[in-house]
Formats: C-alpha cells, sequence, structure tokens
C-alpha cells in the first residue's frame, strides 16, 4: 500500500483523513470512474456535466482550444464534480501544449541543443503558469526518455538526448520550474522509449535493453527523479523483456507485454525495486501497442489496473470501457486491495495538491483576469532568448553563409511540410501555410526577393542558376501516429533537391532534427527544432551573420551515413 505521509505527498492527517473519508463514501461506480482520465471530445455544458453524472471520472484531457473555451470548459466540470478533478495538460514544450495561444519554450532536444537548464527550466515554469489559467493541475511531463536510435519518430525531438546525466539535470530542472505553480509533474514514458524506431501508437514498442544496461542508463535516470519528489509516471506501451523475465522467470516470448499490463515491470520494477510510490498512469489507451498485446479490450481494461497503474488514459467508448473496469472489479481481476491502493494514490495526489480545500474555497480555477498571461509579451521575449541560445549549425563546409541579401538577393525558397500528427485518436494538420508565411515575411522584411511558387517543370538549370542567387530549402517534417517512422516526403518532383550541386542551398530544418538523412548531400544545414516566429528569426538571423550560432548537436544528427559530414 501506498505511504501518503511520505514522498512524494507528504500528507498531513487532515489530508489522509479526507483521503479515507472521501473512499469510504464513495459507490462502485465511483469508484471505478476515479480510474479513469477523460478526453473531453464535447464541450457543451450539458454534455460534460452527463459525462460526470455517469462515469464519475477522476481527471480530464482536451484537445487545445482558446483559453477563453477552456476556461468555460474546466468551471462546468470543476463546478459539478462532486470530487475535484486532475486537469492535465501535455506542457512538455511550455505553454503551448496547455491551450492555443500558449508560448512555445523548448522542446527536449533544443533544451540540450542549447545545453541550458534555464530553459528547462523556463518550460515547465511558463507552461504551468499558462495552462494552470484555464484550470491545469497536472502536466504529462517532463519526457525523460533517452534517444539512442535517431530513427525514433516520438521522442526524437521531445527527448533531450540520449546522456543520463543531462537528462536527471534537465528534467529536474523542468520539475523545478513546474513547481513554481500548483501542478503535478508525470515523467514519461517508462521503462523508456528511444531504443528502436516504431511508434506506440501503431505497434507495441520494444525496450530491448539488458538488466544492467537499463540499470544504467534509463534506471539511473528514473531512480533520480523518483529521489527528486516526481509525483506521477506515465507507463508507455513498451516491454522490457530482460526485466520482465527476470522477475518472472517463467516468462516466455508470448507473455513479453508492454509495460502498462505488465505487474512485473510497474508492481514489481517501478513500485518495488524503484520504490516509486506515486501514482501511474497509462498512456493513451486507443494505442495500438495497446491494443496490439493480443489481450482483448475487456482484459486491458481492467489488467492495467490489476497491473499496477492507477489510472487509465482515455476510453475507447466510454459506456463499454467503464463497464469492463466495473465488472473486472467485480469480479476481483482488480482485487479491493488493489483498487483501494490506487484511490489512495489518485486521490492523495488531489490532497497534496489541495484540491479539496480550494474546491471548499471555491478556487479551483484562478480568476479570469489570469488568462492575459498566456503568450503574454515577457514569456514571448523569453521564447526568443531560448531560440538564440538553441538554434544549431550543423555544418557549413562551402561556407554558404552568411545568407545576405547583398550576396544572394533572390531567393528561391523550397518548403516542405509534413503530413500531420494524430493526438488522442484524433487527426490535426499541421499549419505550414502559416508557417511558410512567416518564413516569407521575415525574409522580405530583410531584404530578399523571394520566389515561393510551385514549379510545374524542373526546366533547364542554366535557367534555374540565372534566376536565382540561392536556394533556402525549408524542413517542416513533423507528426507521428501515421508511420513508424517520419522522413521528408517530396510532394513534387521540382521539390526534390536537383538543384544542391549548381545554386548554393542552405537547409532549414524546423522541427525532427534528424533529417540530415534525407538531404546528406546538403552542404549547410541548420536545427532549429521549433516552428515559431521567434525560433524562424533566430535562425534568419544567425544566417545572415547577424549573430553566432551557440547551439549543439552530437552525433545522432548525421544519421549514421558518413557522408552526411561532409
Amino acid at each position: 500500500m501506498v505511504d501518503l505521509k511520505a514522498k512524494p505527498y507528504f500528507l498531513s492527517d487532515e489530508q489522509v483523513k479526507w483521503v479515507e473519508d472521501t473512499i469510504a463514501s464513495m459507490t462502485e461506480e465511483e469508484k471505478v470512474g476515479q480510474l479513469f482520465v477523460n478526453m473531453v471530445t464535447d464541450r457543451d455544458p450539458e454534455a460534460l456535466k452527463k459525462v460526470l453524472d455517469q462515469y464519475h471520472v477522476g481527471a480530464i484531457r482536451y484537445h487545445n482550444v482558446s483559453p477563453e473555451e477552456l476556461y468555460a470548459q474546466n468551471k462546468t466540470m470543476q463546478d459539478h464534480t462532486r470530487i475535484p478533478l486532475l486537469i492535465a495538460a501535455n506542457c512538455e514544450a511550455g505553454g503551448n501544449g496547455g491551450v492555443n495561444g500558449g508560448t512555445p519554450v523548448a522542446f527536449g532536444a533544443a533544451v540540450a541543443a542549447a545545453d541550458s537548464e534555464e530553459a528547462a527550466y523556463e518550460a515547465g515554469r511558463i507552461g504551468a503558469l499558462e495552462s494552470s489559467a484555464i484550470g491545469c493541475n497536472w502536466t504529462f511531463a517532463p519526457i525523460v526518455d533517452l534517444l539512442y536510435n535517431w530513427r525514433n519518430t516520438i521522442v526524437q525531438l521531445r527527448a533531450y538526448n540520449h546522456n543520463p546525466d543531462d537528462v536527471i539535470r534537465y528534467a529536474k530542472a523542468y520539475m523545478k520550474g513546474t513547481r513554481t505553480q500548483n501542478m503535478a509533474t508525470c515523467m514519461k514514458h517508462f521503462p523508456g522509449d528511444g531504443t528502436e524506431e516504431n511508434d506506440q501508437h501503431l505497434i507495441m514498442g520494444i525496450n530491448d535493453m539488458s538488466c544492467e544496461g537499463w540499470d544504467e542508463t534509463f534506471g539511473k535516470v528514473y531512480r533520480e527523479l523518483i529521489d527528486e519528489g516526481v509525483m506521477t509516471v506515465m507507463a508507455g506501451h513498451i516491454a522490457l523483456p530482460a526485466y520482465q523475465k527476470k522477475l518472472n522467470p517463467d516468462t516466455r516470448d508470448e507473455d513479453v507485454m508492454p509495460a502498462t499490463l505488465c505487474p512485473e515491470l510497474i508492481t514489481g520494477l517501478l513500485k518495488g525495486k524503484l520504490g516509486f510510490n506515486g501514482l501511474v498512469v497509462t498512456d493513451a489507451s486507443h494505442m495500438i501497442g495497446m491494443f496490439g498485446a493480443t489481450v482483448p479490450r475487456s482484459a486491458q481494461v481492467p489488467g492495467a489496473i490489476a497491473a499496477g497503474c492507477d489510472m487509465f488514459l482515455f476510453f475507447n467508448d466510454r459506456e463499454e470501457d467503464f463497464n469492463y473496469m466495473l465488472e473486472g472489479y467485480r469480479n476481483g481481476v482488480i482485487t479491493e486491495e488493489r483498487m483501494n491502493d490506487a484511490l489512495h494514490r489518485i486521490l492523495g495526489l488531489k490532497a497534496a495538491l489541495n484540491l479539496h480545500e480550494l474546491q471548499k474555497d471555491g478556487a479551483l480555477l484562478p480568476p479570469p483576469e489570469n488568462l492575459k498571461v498566456i503568450g503574454c509579451p515577457e514569456h514571448r521575449e523569453i521564447s526568443a532568448k531560448m531560440a538564440d541560445a538553441y538554434v544549431t549549425l550543423v555544418k557549413d563546409t562551402k561556407k554558404n553563409l552568411p545568407m545576405t541579401p547583398a550576396r544572394y538577393p533572390r531567393l528561391k525558397l523550397m518548403f516542405i511540410g509534413g503530413e500531420g500528427t494524430v493526438i488522442a485518436g484524433k487527426l490535426t494538420k499541421g499549419n505550414d501555410e502559416e508557417i511558410k508565411a512567416e518564413v516569407i515575411r521575415q525574409l522580405e522584411e530583410a531584404g530578399f526577393q523571394v520566389d515561393a511558387e510551385d514549379m510545374a517543370v524542373k526546366g533547364k538549370i542554366e535557367e534555374f542558376k540565372k534566376n536565382y542567387d540561392a536556394v533556402l530549402l525549408v524542413l517542416n517534417v513533423a507528426g507521428f501516429a501515421q508511420f513508424n517512422t517520419m522522413r521528408v516526403k517530396w510532394q513534387l518532383p521540382t521539390q526534390q533537391p536537383w538543384y544542391m550541386s549548381e545554386v548554393p542551398t542552405i537547409v532549414l530544418n524546423l522541427s525532427f532534427p534528424n533529417m540530415l538523412i534525407d538531404v546528406p548531400m546538403a552542404k549547410t544545414y541548420i536545427n532549429a527544432y521549433m516552428n515559431h516566429p521567434e525560433a524562424i528569426h533566430a535562425a534568419l538571423e544567425k544566417m545572415m551573420g547577424q549573430s553566432e550560432f551557440k547551439g549543439r548537436a552530437d552525433e545522432n544528427v548525421f544519421c549514421g551515413r558518413w557522408e552526411a559530414k561532409l
């Protein structure tokens, strides 16, 4: 059983009493409901109330919309619930993960490029400040995966890097920033992503490290951050066969399970060997990494709680999954002891955040005037400062820089976008046109003549050379949950780099940092990591020689190819 007076809760006798009294007052249905994190799909007030009345959920997550819409949504739900809700956001890179218009500060790879604990701290602080303005109290961050495989789409940009000591430094700084608000952190994705290229939205992940290798890397990170007091952990749909077999020698290959369904990994390794006393939430349960475990949904839902997870992230179908969980509790798949432990951890977290007292005072949401902090000028200035530190010149072997209007007055802009992203089961198209327009605006403001029109045919290379002094190839390729690897997709033959050996070409990459795999022949390559206006401005300023490049690149950026370094 959890110890609510110990780390990470440190509850008082009065807080423990609230937890105990609340659990004692709950019906079976309310107990089962507390295990679920609901994805809000309908913001109509009556629909929101219906979810609470029928399913008694313990927490919510949502798709980003305007601050005003999210504030109204969260107020409706907190005003209508008997037990205060955990409201989660994905503020791993700043406030943009919690609300539309929030401030992007730095993805993990950008933090590592700047080698800046300050950037990690500000991502946590600004993310917490802006998302708490709409009522959030739980952030699904920091990401503490280790990027050993450069092909990995899920954490290539979001993880810090593959150095455990760096990850520990940055994650601690992020947590310190988050703690400036009344917000719980959630490190993810246990037992560790980044060793393979597969996307758990599409297939079960496998971390194939030995027990000794895991202990020295991922295990070291988890031990340090548990000691630091992280309150929650997100379990990934990632198997760790070596440890499952070590803790249960009877495990056959066909018995290997993702952590979300594996008692050896959650109860045995995380809560047992590593001594984690906090709350464990599953990764999104609609992901095929969970479905692909050859376990029927009726067994997955209660099975995750039986394995040691305390909360279940998202319904596939509310009525069906709720009944699966209820039946699993009634038939003993979830024992009374396991249910009691999970509820203590859930309500213990709420008590540690003082949500019950805030509910009494009508203060679960801050005053609406706090919304003005979202995307405020002060935060955008910090975003610009961080961009100045992380933009990275990977190579300029032919000295194509500086790129100035005097040297290259006529620029041909080639802009390559992505395919969109599936987030919590919803396809979200990227904002490529908006970003392209911002690049053009900044280039023209700097004095360049920019031709950004798609070419119908390649035509004569000599004509191309007469018309353009240089090419700026901008890569904005991002997304996941559609492919197991993400690569540049050349929509038109004329976009392909047929001009690189003839015309000075500068490649500016605004997203996944390992896209050099698709343009290894490029002689000038820059990683900006982020595609917001401040990051674009910092990159262009440096490309024009107006400020120095400060970011650092690691060996991963060359994707294991010798010619990428030339």
